[in-house]
């Protein structure tokens, strides 16, 4: 099946804009998207990650699923390892998946954290 709908920057901030508290702001310069001041998802600015990518913020275990289902979707480098986010080939994602994982990013950055933690990215 040829993917003729293109999935960009624009398209995942239309839709990460349709849930509730997401805000446009930029993370390390690039242009990301938040919730309350904690970043939901944004274009990486590390070399390692492939041109076309997009980092969301995900738990763990969610992120193992991820990469066990789909791994031409969905990828991490050496340098994501210890950050609780996924990174996405955008030309890859059907938009219903990420609609589905940008949901799943804003349960996890708006979900209230044990003893008062915050995460840093």
């Amino acid at each position: 099946m040829p993917a003729k709908n293109k999935i960009d920057f624009d398209t995942v901030r239309k839709m990460a804009l349709a849930l509730p508290g997401v805000e446009e702001g930029t993370a390390y310069g690039s242009p990301a998207l938040k919730v309350r001041g904690k970043l939901l998802a944004c274009i990486p600015t590390h070399r390692s990650a492939e041109p076309g990518s997009l980092v969301v913020c995900i738990r763990f275990d969610h992120r193992e699923d991820l990469l066990a289902a789909a791994p031409d979707v969905y990828y991490v480098t050496h340098h994501y390892v210890n950050y609780p986010s996924v990174l996405v080939r955008l030309s890859r994602i059907h938009p219903d998946a990420l609609r589905d994982l940008l949901e799943m990013a804003w349960r996890f950055v708006t979900a209230k954290t044990p003893g008062g933690k915050r995460r840093h990215f």
